[in-house]
């Protein structure tokens, strides 16, 4: 399929280069990380040659989120977005943007995706999951309070929030002793962003902001298939919580779900029978992952040309208001 846009796909600026972690030395993922770096020539002949149109870039995790004090964080996350700006401005027809905001300090984070969106013409909001504050092991969610005027920001611009991934805090991560293999993208991740996006929905926040759009990657972490149990045990044991519609509403009427770094038949068509094909959106995650096996994947999955079109290009043309300008 041509013509096709891609949303989680990623980039690194030498501010950044420190967070990587150290695995990085090892010589493919020295690869990735000099392809980071490229937003050039060779990735723009990579997207020809998998058909996909657009980009929407955004900074590398766990970027702004891991700086633990919130004045540097501010700071860092405006030069982050002032570069991403112009490497989307020397090829606008090719790339869009998403915005590295400070939850570090919630005013500014949502003073910052103002300008990002107003004047940068930024097309969303990346957040690496937690935001460190004073130190390594303190994060903050996206569901406390003291995010409030972030959310009121992004329903006021009517911007998506794309939830990227990140470890759990170190204190959390006794179950994984012994086995860093299980740590990352392999399962830290999806397990870490599940009970964030969860912790979303159960804290009413889709209730008292019904227009916001979050974005998971990885065809949604686990949740489409596992949202009946869950849903299914809160019905039984709310601890005294309350919310307007099932959580199943919510994971098909406020999220997105991203082909980011799944590439399998049967995953994508068990979140579409749960999630509806509206709501599945193309992406590869690169240079994470390839591109080309991304596109070779998807142009071939097993689905009607319709909803290939829906998740390929027009669901994203839609929630980012791609081709509207």
């Amino acid at each position: 399929m041509e013509g096709k846009i891609a949303l989680e796909e990623h980039v690194l600026n030498a501010d950044f280069d420190a967070t990587l972690p150290a695995f990085m030395d090892s010589e493919r993922m020295g690869e990735v990380k000099r392809r980071l770096h490229d937003t050039g020539p060779e990735r723009l002949a990579e997207m020809d040659r998998c058909g996909i149109e657009t980009a929407v870039l955004s900074l590398n995790s766990p970027g702004v989120q891991a700086v633990t004090d919130p004045a540097q964080a501010v700071g860092l996350a405006a030069r982050a977005n002032d570069d991403l700006a112009a490497l989307v401005s020397s090829h606008p027809d090719r790339y869009a943007g998403l915005a590295a905001v400070a939850l570090q300090d919630p005013a500014a984070a949502a003073r910052e995706l103002e300008r990002c969106v107003r004047e940068l013409g930024f097309r969303g909001v990346l957040v690496n999951g937690y935001s460190n504050v004073g130190d390594a092991d303190t994060g903050v969610y996206l569901d406390d309070h003291a995010v409030e005027p972030f959310w009121e920001c992004v329903q006021d611009l009517r911007v998506p929030v794309y939830l990227h991934p990140r470890d759990p805090l170190p204190s959390q991560q006794q179950q994984y002793a012994g086995h860093p293999e299980l740590l990352g993208s392999a399962w830290g991740f999806t397990a870490e962003t599940a009970v964030h996006a969860l912790r979303l929905i159960l804290s009413g926040l889709f209730d008292r902001y019904p227009s916001v759009s979050v974005v998971l990657g990885h065809l949604g972490e686990t949740l489409p298939f596992n949202i009946w149990r869950i849903e299914h045990r809160f019905a039984r044991l709310t601890f005294g919580k309350r919310l307007e519609r099932p959580l199943s509403a919510y994971l098909s009427e406020n999220f997105y779900h991203t082909t980011s770094g799944i590439f399998r038949d049967q995953s994508l068509i068990d979140t579409v029978l749960e999630v509806g094909a509206d709501r599945v959106l193309f992406s590869a995650d690169y240079p994470w992952e390839s591109m080309d096996e991304a596109a070779t994947w998807f142009d071939a999955a097993p689905i009607s040309e319709a909803d290939r079109l829906k998740i390929g290009r027009t669901n994203a043309q839609r929630l980012l208001g791609l081709g509207q300008d």
